[in-house]
């Protein structure tokens, strides 16, 4: 059984089993959370297929829209045969309660029925919906789109989960920098998931749809539609991540912002590269896409840039607190006359009991190794004289400079 995940420090030494068993129980974490948001998804599975087949809808029987689209050609003929059917039903209606003859008013009457019932009957015009081509279908394409929800809804946390274990790796200060940047990885997800919605989906659809539609029956297959709307929204989610991954860099030292901007021309080849290869390669969804991550990486810039303007005003005013002396420093410490005399607190006069006191002033200022120089350069002198004198020297005055010596 996995062990309870605690909090580990950058200083603290875990062994290859420890880092392996909190790998299990993250991923065991992961693998719950999925499991019941699919649980949750696959029960409100209707609601899940009316909001992804919602900017399908929008895509037919637009007003002013002039289609030659088989499929709206006989919607429209269908809605306006039941308002002739309804009109026809209030006409014989009132033809026979204005008719005298009673067998006439009755034909009037069955007339009229027959109208409405042919009126009731129509189907309501009815937008695009996907298209299921096998026995199985429905129930696989259910099971898809629910998964493939509970995987967009729980991956905010499943990017919290990889995060969380690769965060003690970082150092104090980088942890810093990347504990906010944690905070908005699921905000920035939901944010683009939201503009992919509203703002991708229904155009680039919409274009999609109804290009040349006049030379094609066209019938959308609910598996590559509901593929395609959940990985342009998960791609747009992930896409959001940019500002992220780019406080991170200038936060950890790696690039800074003079050189983003330095390179811009090669950021604007790599945005176009990246917009290209989302889902979608037609010319509206590929400007759709690319637009808003050219504002997105512009808006990181100056983001990063005004970071980097209150950290370094930060780190400037903490400088100035620290070159300012503290009041009080140096007044009680410190002898304000170098040359004047010491005075000797308690603990002085306590040591100065403490110690013997020698007779001979001069016996502290002795020093044992000059003791035994001394000794040493007298040594040679006192031998000489022992010798006697050198020859030729006279021995009285020998004798007499040693006596008076």
């Amino acid at each position: 059984m996995p062990t309870a995940l605690r909090p580990i420090g950058h200083e603290d030494r875990l062994s290859l089993v420890d880092h392996l068993d909190e790998l299990r129980t993250r991923l065991i974490i992961c693998v719950v959370v999925l499991i019941g948001v699919s649980g949750v998804c696959f029960w409100q599975n209707d609601a899940i297929l009316d909001a992804l087949n919602r900017p399908l809808e929008r895509t037919a029987f637009k007003e002013g829209d002039d289609s030659k689209d088989p499929f709206e050609q006989t919607a429209r003929s269908q809605a306006a045969q039941k308002q002739l059917d309804l009109q026809l039903a209030v006409l014989f209606r009132q033809l026979a309660n204005d008719e005298q003859d009673g067998a006439q008013a009755a034909i009037y009457r069955r007339v009229a029925a027959t109208a409405r019932a042919a009126a009731a009957a129509s189907p309501a015009a009815q937008a695009r919906k996907p298209v299921t081509l096998g026995v199985g279908e429905p129930f696989n394409a259910t099971i898809r789109v629910t998964l493939y929800a509970a995987l967009l809804i729980s991956l905010p946390l499943l990017l919290y989960q990889f995060y969380a274990f690769i965060l003690p790796a970082f150092s104090p200060r980088e942890r810093s920098v990347a504990i906010p940047l944690m905070l908005m990885v699921p905000f920035l997800f939901v944010g683009g998931v939201c503009f992919g919605y509203f703002a991708l989906l229904p155009p680039a659809i919409d274009f999609l749809q109804n290009f040349n539609d006049d030379q094609f029956d066209i019938l959308l297959q609910a598996r590559d539609y509901y593929k395609f709307a959940i990985l342009v929204l998960m791609a747009m989610g992930l896409v959001f991540q940019i500002p992220v991954g780019m406080l991170a860099v200038t936060r950890v030292g790696i690039i800074s912002v003079k050189q983003l901007r330095a390179n811009r021309r090669y950021a604007i080849v790599i945005i176009a590269v990246l917009a290209m290869l989302l889902p979608g390669a037609d010319p509206v969804t590929y400007f759709i896409c690319f637009f808003p991550l050219l504002l997105l990486f512009e808006g990181s810039i100056l983001l990063c840039a005004l970071i980097d303007r209150r950290a370094a005003s930060r780190g400037d005013a903490e400088d100035d607190d620290e070159d300012e002396p503290e009041p009080g420093d140096g007044g009680d410490d410190e002898d304000p006359d170098p040359d004047g005399p010491a005075t000797a607190g308690p603990h002085d006069d306590d040591d100065d009991d403490d110690e013997p006191v020698s007779a001979d002033p001069f016996e502290d200022d002795l020093d044992p190794d000059d003791v035994d120089l001394g000794d040493e350069e007298e040594a040679p002198a006192t031998a000489g004289a022992a010798e006697g004198p050198p020859p030729g020297a006279d021995p009285g005055r020998a004798g007499l400079g040693t006596t008076t010596e």
